[in-house]
C-alpha cells in the first residue's frame, strides 16, 4: 500500500464515519479555550473541564486574570498537572494579551506563540479551532497514532509529524483531521493496547497489517 493510498483510505473512512469531530474541552470564547488548552498540557480534558467553570467565573476576562497573582490562580487549578508553572503562565498570558494585543486573542500562530505557556501545539489548536486556519496541532495522541498507522514514517518529533501530515492532508481538512486523530487515539488506538477489532481504519493501518502478517506466519 502506498502512502497516498493509506491517507486516502483513512481520510475517506473518517469523513464517512466521523463527519463531526470537535475538541472535548468546554469553553465559550477564544480566551476560555486558550486557558483550557494551556491547562490541558500533560493533563486530561476531563480533569480540565472539572476545574475551569470556577476559574472562568473568577477570571472572566483577560483584565481580571492579569490583575490576579499566580498564587490566587493556583487555588483554582491545583488539581491539574504542573499547577505552579501553569498559574504563572496563565497570569503572564493574560498580561501579554493586554500589553501586546489589546486583550484580544490573536489569530496568527506566530503571535500566539508570544504568549507565556503557548507553544506551537497550543498555538495550532487555537488557530485551527477558533479561526479555522489550516494548522495541524500534534499532541501525544496525534504523534502516536500517526506513526502507528503509518501516516508518518517513524517521525522523531512533533514538528516532523506536523510537517508530514500537513503535506499529505488537504488543507481544508486539517482542522477536523486534528480531532479525528486525537479522538481515535483517546478511544480506539490507545497507547498500551489499541482496540484493533473496533477500528474502522485497520485495513489501512501499518501496525495492524504487520501484526496480521506475523500472526499468519506463526
Amino acid at each position: 500500500m502506498t502512502t497516498k493510498e493509506r491517507y486516502a483510505g483513512v481520510i475517506k473512512w473518517f469523513q464517512e464515519n466521523k463527519p463531526i469531530a470537535e475538541t472535548e474541552l468546554q469553553y465559550h470564547d477564544p480566551f476560555q479555550l486558550l486557558i483550557a488548552v494551556i491547562l490541558s498540557a500533560q493533563c486530561t480534558d476531563k480533569r480540565v473541564n472539572m476545574i475551569t467553570p470556577a476559574l472562568f467565573e473568577a477570571f472572566p476576562t483577560p483584565q481580571d486574570l492579569a490583575a490576579a497573582t499566580p498564587e490566587e490562580v493556583y487555588t483554582y487549578i491545583k488539581s491539574v498537572s504542573y499547577p505552579n508553572n501553569k498559574s504563572k503562565h496563565l497570569v503572564g498570558m493574560a498580561r501579554t494579551l493586554i500589553e501586546q494585543f489589546n486583550g484580544v486573542v490573536p489569530s496568527e500562530i506566530e503571535d500566539l506563540q508570544k504568549l507565556p505557556g503557548v507553544g506551537r501545539k497550543t498555538a495550532n489548536v487555537i488557530a485551527s479551532v477558533v479561526f479555522n486556519k489550516e494548522a495541524m496541532a500534534v499532541d501525544t495522541h496525534v504523534f502516536r497514532v500517526s506513526n502507528r498507522i503509518g501516516l508518518t514514517n517513524h517521525s522523531k518529533t512533533p514538528l516532523e509529524t506536523e510537517k508530514t501530515l500537513v503535506k499529505n492532508i488537504p488543507g481544508h481538512l486539517l482542522p477536523i483531521a486534528h480531532h479525528w486523530l486525537i479522538l481515535h487515539g483517546r478511544y480506539i488506538c490507545m497507547a498500551r493496547k489499541p482496540n484493533c477489532l473496533e477500528c474502522g481504519i485497520r485495513p489501512y493501518c501499518k501496525y495492524y497489517n504487520h501484526n496480521q502478517k506475523n500472526n499468519a506466519e506463526e
